[in-house]
């Protein structure tokens, strides 16, 4: 309770926790609201919004339902999101746990990968990597970690070096523990806490770069994605604009929601910090 209390301190942790309810809310309520095919044939093409309250946002060129394509895309947005981020995280972690701690060769290895991983652009890796394999939403998400986990390693190695050679780790080396154990269950969660916290830049970038390969045209063909609505939407950007202005909102709408909720529970992390 003390850390929702010191979380909702701040205004900035409010707006964005608001905003990532809002988005939460879309994503679980689309097929609630929408239980069709959000890329069937709704009705007439480019009705404008607010011209048929059946259809508040308009419809696109093919007459589909922009206010369905909008819901449905914030479950691919938050999926993309959410999932990319745990693959990076746990990528990051484990290689940055095992660099940290074991050292010598392991350790050069490791980050000279680490390196070459980080020399190419995470976004042009995720292009060229879903070029590749093909798109998918497992593609997409597999393609955006892999550009997105050096960051968490780097981390995680640099709290493992420090905790590595505190007394309960020599403890547990006295009592005969091995040392992947020692590794992964005495020293990793004490280093996971500045790891999480570049969950929120993870996220928003990957959001960005799922939007980014879909507007391409390098998205899950079989989902909506409001990249691929603002795509949609650059044809007619003269006399329809809000088919890209729509989805443009709602996607720096998100992005801005989890950088502020981010920036909350840094704020929150660094009082509960002093107080103690």
């Amino acid at each position: 309770m003390n850390r929702l209390r010191r979380f909702f301190s701040t205004p900035e942790a409010i707006v964005g926790a608001v905003i990532l309810a809002l988005l939460v809310a879309m994503a679980l309520a689309a097929p609630l609201l929408f239980p069709g095919d959000p890329q069937a044939i709704a009705g007439p093409a480019l009705l404008p919004p607010f011209q048929d309250w059946s259809l508040p946002l308009g419809t696109d060129r093919l007459g589909r339902d922009v206010l369905a394509e909008l819901f449905h895309g914030a479950r691919t947005s938050l999926a993309v999101g959410l999932a990319a981020a745990a693959t990076a995280l746990l990528i990051g972690a484990m290689v940055g746990t095992l660099a940290g701690f074991a050292g010598g060769l392991v350790d050069e290895v490791l980050m000279r990968v680490t390196d070459a991983f980080q020399t190419v652009p995470s976004f042009l890796l995720a292009l060229a990597f879903v070029s590749i394999v093909g798109p998918s939403l497992g593609v997409v998400v597999a393609a955006i970690a892999l550009g997105a986990w050096t960051g968490p390693a780097r981390v995680a190695r640099a709290e493992v070096l420090s905790i590595r050679e505190r007394d309960y780790v020599a403890g547990a080396r006295v009592i005969g523990m091995h040392p992947i154990a020692i590794a992964f269950r005495e020293v990793l969660p004490n280093a996971l806490p500045p790891v999480l916290a570049l969950s929120s830049v993870i996220v928003t970038a990957a959001i960005l770069t799922e939007a980014a390969l879909s507007f391409l045209g390098l998205g899950d063909p079989n989902r909506v994605t409001w990249g691929g609505m603002i795509a949609e939407g650059r044809a007619v950007l003269r006399t329809a604009p809000y088919l890209s202005i729509v989805p443009g909102i709602a996607l720096v709408l998100t992005v801005l929601g989890v950088y502020l909720a981010g920036e909350g529970v840094v704020e929150s992390t660094a009082v509960r910090r002093s107080l103690s």
